[in-house]
C-alpha cells in the first residue's frame, strides 16, 4: 500500500548515489554498540529501523505493523539475550524524500542493520536504492507495489502478497462473491492506487463484467464530478484504489447522493476506522476492503495467533489491526537472524535469503525476487461500526 503523497515515482537526486556508496564503504554496516565502549567485536546491542508514516494522514495503517515490529523485539529482549536489538523508529510522514533523508541517517549516523519497512511503495521505490547501496537489508509489511520486485535488488523483501495477487484476488470476489457484473472502479492516481485500480479493471473484464473508469484527487475534498458519474452509470459495485481518508469521504459523497445500495469496495489502504469515521457509520455499514494482510483476534484455535493477539491487546490497550501481525513478522525474521548469531547486514541478509519460519500472518519464506511465497487474500466488511472479516477472497460470499 501507498499513500497519496507517496506517488513521487522519480528518481533519486544525483547526489543520493554517491553519498551512500561512500556511507557503504564505512564500518561495513554492523550497526553494533561495544558492551564496554571497546571493540565492536564485544558488541551487546544491534539496530533495527523502522520506517513508515507514524503522524502524517494515514498513520492508521503504519501504527499497527510498528507495535507487531516493536511487541516482537520486545519480547525478545525480555529474554536477556547476549546480543540486544533496538528499534530505531524514522517518521517518514509518507514522503518519499524524508524517507530518503531518514534512511541516510539511518545507515550512516544510527548504523542499522536492518529495517523492517519502508511502509509505502512510493517511498519504498526511492529507498530501496539507498538500502541497496549500502548493503542493508529490508522486510517491509505493507507495500504492495507490483514493480518493486521487479528491480533486481537482493536486500529488499516484503512479508505479504503484491497488487498484482490482490487486485485479481477482489475482481473475482466482485463478481463470484458479491455477484456483481456493472462495476465503477475508480483511483487516487497514485503510485499505489491506480496500479491496484488497473489491476482491478484488467481481471473484471476477464470475467466478463462491464467496466467504467475514472479517477479523482485525493488532496480534494469535493469528489462531485466521479460521484456525479457513478450516480449516472448506476453500477452494482464500486471499487476505488486508494486510502482510507479520500475513500471514507469518496463514500459519504456517493451515500448523501443517493447512491445508497451500491456495494463499495477497495484495497488494503482503506482497511481502518478512519474509513468508518470518514464515511459516518451508517454510510460504512457493509462497505468491502480486500487485503493481503490477515488480523488476527484472540478467540481463533491456533495458538500462536491466539498468543499474538493478547500480547499485543495488553501491550497496546488495542485489538491487532491492518498490518500488525506483518510487522511482527518482518521484524520475526530479523529476530530470528540475531539469534542464529548473525549481527552484521550482510549474513542477516543471507539468513533472510533462506529463512522458513511459521510466522503470525503467514508462513514466511522468500523468493529470490524479495517476495513471500504465501499468497492469499482476505475480505473484511464494516459491520456495525466494526471491521469483520468476511472470509478468504477465493471463497467469502456475501449472503
Amino acid at each position: 500500500m501507498r499513500p497519496k503523497t507517496a506517488r513521487l515515482g522519480g528518481v533519486l537526486a544525483a547526489g543520493v548515489a554517491l553519498t551512500l556508496g561512500l556511507a557503504a564503504c564505512g564500518d561495513g554496516g554492523t550497526g553494533t554498540t561495544p558492551a564496554d565502549g571497546g571493540s565492536s567485536a564485544a558488541s551487546s546491542t544491534v539496530k533495527i529501523g523502522f520506517m513508515g508514516d507514524l503522524t502524517g494522514a494515514n498513520a492508521g495503517i503504519v501504527i499497527p505493523p510498528r507495535n507487531g515490529a516493536k511487541l516482537v523485539i520486545d519480547e525478545y529482549n525480555k529474554t536477556n539475550p547476549a546480543v540486544k536489538i533496538e528499534l530505531v523508529e524514522y517518521d517518514s510522514q509518507a514522503d518519499p524524500s524524508k524517507a530518503v533523508a531518514l534512511a541516510q541517517q539511518a545507515i550512516k549516523s544510527d548504523k542499522i542493520v536492518g529495517l523492517v519497512g519502508p511502509a509505502f511503495s512510493g517511498e519504498s521505490a526511492q529507498v530501496a536504492p539507498v538500502l541497496e547501496e549500502a548493503q542493508i537489508p529490508s522486510i517491509s509489511a505493507s507495500a504492495t507495489n507490483t514493480k518493486l520486485a521487479g528491480n533486481g535488488w537482493k536486500y529488499w523483501h516484503r512479508v505479504l502478497p503484491n497488487d498484482d495477487v490482490q487486485g485479481p484476488s477482489i475482481a473475482d470476489f466482485i463478481v463470484d462473491g458479491a455477484a456483481a457484473k456493472n462495476v465503477f472502479v475508480i483511483d487516487d492516481k497514485s503510485e499505489y492506487g491506480k496500479p491496484l485500480a488497473d489491476a482491478v479493471r484488467t481481471q473484471l473484464a476477464t470475467k466478463g463484467a462491464s467496466v467504467t473508469d475514472d479517477s479523482l484527487d485525493p488532496a480534494e475534498s469535493d469528489f462531485s464530478s466521479v460521484v456525479n458519474k457513478v450516480a449516472a452509470a448506476k453500477p452494482d459495485a464500486i471499487f476505488f484504489g486508494g486510502y482510507y481518508a479520500a475513500a471514507g469521504n469518496l463514500l459519504k459523497q456517493l451515500r448523501d447522493k443517493g447512491v445508497k445500495d451500491t456495494k463499495f469496495l477497495s484495497g488494503d489502504g482503506s482497511l481502518d476506522k478512519g474509513l468508518i469515521t470518514g464515511a459516518g457509520a451508517e454510510n460504512a455499514e457493509g462497505a468491502l476492503v480486500g487485503c493481503p494482510c490477515y488480523i488476527a483476534t484472540a478467540d481463533v484455535t491456533d495458538a500462536k495467533v491466539k498468543g499474538f493477539a493478547e500480547a499485543y491487546k495488553a501491550a497496546y490497550s488495542a485489538d491487532p489491526a491492518i498490518y500488525a501481525a506483518e510487522g511482527y513478522d518482518a521484524a520475526s525474521v530479523f529476530v530470528e537472524a540475531i539469534k542464529a548469531g548473525n549481527t552484521t547486514a550482510d549474513k542477516i541478509n543471507e539468513f533472510i535469503s533462506t529463512v522458513d519460519i511459521s510466522g503470525v500472518s503467514k508462513e514466511v519464506k522468500f523468493a529470490p525476487n524479495g517476495e513471500v511465497e504465501a499468497k492469499d487474500i482476505y475480505i473484511y466488511q464494516i459491520k456495525g461500526g466494526d471491521i469483520t472479516l468476511l472470509g478468504k477472497a477465493a471463497e467469502a460470499k456475501l449472503g
